[in-house]
Order: C-alpha cells, then structure tokens, then sequence
C-alpha cells in the first residue's frame, strides 16, 4: 500500500522536515474554518488503500488541534484508507493522567478515547509524560524518545564532572537514564506542587556542589519549577546548569522567567513549533525530531522493527 503523509495546521514546519527526509509530499488537502469557528477538512488526492500518516502535535491552541485531528482522521476513515496512524509527537492533556483529588476527570484517557473513536488504528508519539497513557488506547502506540538527539547534543558539549537532575520525583527514571548513558551522577529535586503550574521546591537529594548540572524533565510549560530548580542549584553551588527539555509548551512568564534564572542553555525539541518571540530567547537550543519521527514512519509502514528507536 502507497504511504501518505499529512499535517494539521500544529506543526508544519516538522511536518515539512519529515516529509523531506522521506521523499514524500506532503498531501494535498483543504483545511479552513467557518465564520463561526467550525473546522472544514477535505482530502484532495485519491487515498483508498493508502497507509496515511497525520502528523499532528496537541500544542497551543490544545482544544482545536485536538478537533482538527479527529476531523482529518475521521475524513481518510471515510475515504477508505487502508491504515491510519496519528503522528501525535506532542500528546496534549498528557498530565491529567490520572484521579489525584477528588471529582477529576482523566482527560488523558478522554483524548485516548476521542482519537480511538474518530477511527486512528495506531498511534506514534514522543515522551509521553507518563509511559502508562500507552495503556490508555485499545490500538498499538509506538512510543518514541527525543533522548538519543538529545545526549548526542550534550556529548558534543564536551562537559565533565555531570550530574543529571530530575526536577521531581516522576521524572527520576528519565533522568536515570541520561545518568547511566553519560556516565553522570544523579540527583533528585523534591518537590511539593500546590496547584496547577505551581510547584514548591523544598530541597535536592544529591551532590551537585562544583558539578555540572543538567535538568532533564519531558514538558517545560511556565517555567516556574524550572527556575526555581536552578537557583536552588545555584545556592547548592553547581557549576554551571543546564536544561534538557522534549516539549517546549513555553507559556505564560517562561521566556521571562528562564532569562532571568541561572541556567545557561535550554536544550528543546521541535515537537512544537516556537513562535518569533521564543525564538528570540538566547537560551534556547532548538533540536529537529524529525529524523526520529521520519525513520519511525517509515519502518512502520515496512513494517520492520521500531525497538532500534525507542533508546
């Protein structure tokens, strides 16, 4: 079956860069909204029989990238695609996870749900914030790492005497991970969050003093945690920190707030496209996934072996 590649309005750019390491085109499509909001999708090439990949990340703005989405899939669904897979690099709604107080929604198994019902029969995603969201689909996920471009950057760095630092309790598997690949040290923040986008940070577990530090966390949205992981790095006497990032939702005060604090640089992926002001910020480091997403595309329509990716 021919492979198909499409892209909402989320992500162009790296939908543009993986269709270029493939050697495919993007597909033709019409995609616009009503005067009153509503979104119109019409697939303008023959796609019967085809294996069609959508590449659509849930970033900013969540609610209607998520409608796109479902829209496009469920449109190739009745134009009689052979295999659908949602290419969602960033899965939105990913840290509602689970019931952690009282009368909450699990909006992540809600959008599992939303995409499963619209008609996708695989999903292909990147660092999702909890491993376990995988369980929350009844079709296969393929479950990528930004990891590899992302220590190879920091090999290239030339640093010594590292440690990795996880910014909280969740994240100390990721961060063990790092360790164990750059032959670092190991550190851990505790951290209490007191509601949504408001963390305290209350002391690290670890040795960092006169060590080279890199925070290493899946979603960099406020910023707030992040710099107040760094100065509490500082005051700890690290030598110099860093930050190591997969999705850079970037919200709110981040730009603000990541100039002010002492980190250096912010190692991000392109999983969502930064806008001219991001941009701007000189300390971030921007690294294209689309290479990771590409091979992943194409071995899954070869259906060859991903496992290669997933380290």
């Amino acid at each position: 079956m021919e492979l198909k590649i499409f892209s909402g309005n989320a992500n162009l750019e790296l939908a543009d860069e993986i269709s270029q390491y493939l050697g495919i085109p993007l597909g033709k499509h019409l995609l616009r909204r009503f005067s009153d909001g509503e979104i119109h999708y019409q697939i303008s090439e023959n796609v019967r029989g085809a294996d069609v990949f959508i590449i659509q990340p849930l970033c900013f703005d969540v609610n209607t990238h998520l409608m796109e989405l479902c829209i496009m899939i469920d449109a190739f669904k009745r134009s009689s695609a052979k295999r659908i897979t949602a290419t969602v690099p960033y899965y939105g709604y990913a840290r509602q996870d689970r019931k952690d107080r009282p009368r909450v929604p699990i909006s992540a198994k809600l959008v599992a749900d939303l995409i499963s019902a619209a008609g996708s029969q695989r999903i292909l995603t990147m660092d999702l914030h909890a491993p376990q969201i995988q369980g929350f689909f009844n079709v296969p996920v393929d479950h990528l790492f930004a990891a590899p471009i992302m220590l190879e950057y920091i090999e290239k760095m030339g640093l010594e005497d590292i440690t990795i630092v996880s910014p909280d309790m969740g994240g100390v598997e990721r961060a063990r991970a790092y360790a164990k690949r750059l032959n670092a040290n190991l550190a851990i923040v505790d951290k209490r969050r007191t509601a949504p986008n408001v963390a305290e940070i209350m002391n690290i577990i670890g040795d960092v003093q006169g060590r080279n530090t890199i925070v290493v966390d899946d979603i960099l949205d406020t910023a707030g945690t992040m710099a107040q992981t760094a100065s509490l790095l500082a005051r700890e006497g690290a030598h110099r920190i860093f930050a190591c990032i997969t999705h850079p939702v970037l919200s709110g005060p981040s730009i603000e707030r990541l100039e002010n604090c002492p980190i250096e640089k912010v190692i991000v992926s392109n999983s969502i496209p930064l806008d001219s002001v991001k941009k701007k910020c000189q300390k971030l480091v921007v690294l294209s996934v689309a290479t990771l997403l590409g091979e992943a595309i194409k071995r899954i329509h070869e259906e060859t072996s991903v496992t290669s990716l997933f380290v």
